[in-house]
């Protein structure tokens, strides 16, 4: 008689008090950040705190011990704290004082695509007039009325910039602490903070899933506009105003699954209408051509990180658009990894 085996998954145990306890604290934690605009400061100490755990390997191998306390090492790691911190500084800096810049100026870039629209009324097709504005001094104003109205959710405008900066530099120097402790101390959590650190661990895990996967993801992107803008363009004998501010945005808004995509593309096109019709539609069909490459990119590294399809993430972001305006946009492809990790964690996806 033979005996056929099967492979069953061991059902889970239910979850403690502790853990129960641990999920209320992770959802209002979760909800307290987006709420009181804490997403920078939240975002930027896990970017810290993960780069530090990524590098801190080859660190760990300079300085060979048992002991996990041994002090060069954590003179090492502190070091590496200190410069990410300033480069990270530095760069956030440096791409403030770059837009600001005449080379680089947002309000440059918006006053020459007004201007763009309205010299190319003429040969554009009817259709698509009628979704246009009227003219440079309309498309203005309805882009003075649109930051208005999302002031209070864009927190890089006008006086909310000092104190975002300042949340993103605390949430660093926080996070940079957290990661030299976690080089040199061993805890013996009692249960509730045991619970606690997994959620955090989960959720940090999550956030480098899908953050470190989006930078590569927009930094492909970024490479092959910048080969298209500075390179393919310019030895067809077209020249486009504000390349470099065209640029610096794909990647910065790359940074956004999906909706940053639709910002750059849009942004590239009505630019390319600058030289004519043509070169406008082969700056689209190009771009097309990308983002296609892209998302099957996107299906296999962001998607194969967190195991979501496409579709799922825009509903997230859909979602939490709605309930929070911006930043929910971009917190939530963090979220929604975090709370799939949850319940793959439980069997229940």
């Amino acid at each position: 008689m033979t005996k056929t085996a099967t492979t069953k998954t061991a059902p889970k145990l239910p979850p403690t008090f502790y853990e129960k306890s641990a999920w209320a604290l992770a959802i209002f934690t979760l909800f307290f950040v987006l709420q009181f605009h804490l997403l920078p400061a939240l975002l930027s100490g896990l970017f810290v705190y993960e780069l530090v755990h990524i590098i801190t390997p080859f660190i760990a191998r300079r300085f060979p011990t048992k002991k996990p306390s041994n002090r060069s090492k954590l003179w090492a790691v502190g070091i590496l704290v200190i410069i990410i911190v300033s480069l990270l500084a530095l760069a956030g800096a440096g791409l403030v004082a770059f837009f600001r810049s005449d080379a680089g100026s947002l309000t440059v870039l918006l006053a020459k695509m007004a201007q763009i629209l309205e010299d190319s009324r003429k040969i554009l097709p009817t259709w698509l007039l009628e979704h246009l504005p009227p003219d440079a001094i309309t498309f203005k104003e309805q882009a003075t009325t649109w930051l208005r109205t999302h002031a209070d959710e864009l927190q890089v405008v006008g006086k909310e910039a000092g104190r975002a900066s300042a949340h993103v530099l605390i949430g660093m120097i926080i996070g940079g602490m957290l990661a030299i402790r976690d080089v040199v101390v061993i805890d013996n959590y009692k249960p509730f903070a045991r619970a606690l650190a997994e959620r955090a661990d989960m959720f940090g895990d999550a956030f480098k899933r899908v953050v470190f996967a989006q930078i590569r993801i927009s930094a492909i992107n970024t490479l092959f506009t910048a080969t298209y803008l500075a390179v393919v363009l310019p030895l067809m004998g077209i020249h486009l105003p504000l390349v470099k501010t065209m640029i610096a945005i794909t990647f910065v808004v790359g940074l956004i699954p999906v909706i940053g995509n639709l910002i750059s593309n849009t942004m590239i096109v009505v630019v390319s209408l600058s030289q004519s019709l043509g070169v406008a539609i082969a700056s689209l069909a190009y771009l097309v051509v990308i983002h296609k490459f892209e998302y099957f990119l996107n299906a296999r590294i962001v998607g194969g990180q967190i195991r979501a399809n496409a579709w799922e993430l825009l509903i997230a972001m859909l979602c939490m658009e709605a309930a929070f305006g911006l930043v929910g946009i971009v917190a939530a492809p963090i979220y929604y990894a975090y709370i799939k990790s949850e319940l793959r964690a439980r069997g229940l996806v």
